[in-house]
């Protein structure tokens, strides 16, 4: 299901909509990548809230190319990054992953964690086994334990 905040991320702001065959090609072309796995705003209020925050992040770090990912791919490419708490945001630095932060956060909790996520080592995470974002249940992953 889409949303209209969701929807101006692609329709007015710009932001690619990337499915599994396109996104390899996008996010190793960017220095640094955010992708928002969304999942459907009617299970997962907060995506809502996140839609509208994630904009402001991009301003605050645009060194940051902002994908969405395309709904139907969301749970086959949620394993590859180590997450499985839904809204999503996971970092790459071309290509590779750098971190991930679930939920809404405070504006400050952003500005807190980003940094360190960006000037971190890039990593290959092993896959975790994939929860789909109607059937998951939210657990919290390694990486996202590690957050302060």
């Amino acid at each position: 299901m889409s949303h209209p905040l969701i929807e101006r991320l692609t329709a007015t702001l710009g932001y690619p909509l990337l499915d599994a065959a396109g996104l390899d090609r996008q996010v190793q072309a960017q220095p640094f990548s955010v992708l928002f796995f969304a999942g459907d705003p009617r299970r997962f209020p907060e995506t809502l809230d996140v839609a509208v925050i994630l904009p402001e992040l991009v301003k605050a770090f645009p060194q940051l190319a902002p994908a969405l990912i395309a709904g139907a791919d969301e749970a086959g490419l949620q394993g590859r990054y180590g997450f499985s708490v839904w809204p999503s945001l996971v970092f790459l630095k071309e290509g590779r992953f750098l971190g991930s932060l679930s939920r809404v956060l405070n504006w400050g909790e952003y500005l807190e964690r980003i940094p360190p996520i960006l000037a971190g080592t890039p990593q290959d995470l092993p896959p975790l086994p994939v929860l789909s974002p109607e059937r998951g249940a939210p657990t919290c992953s390694p990486t996202e334990a590690s957050q302060p």
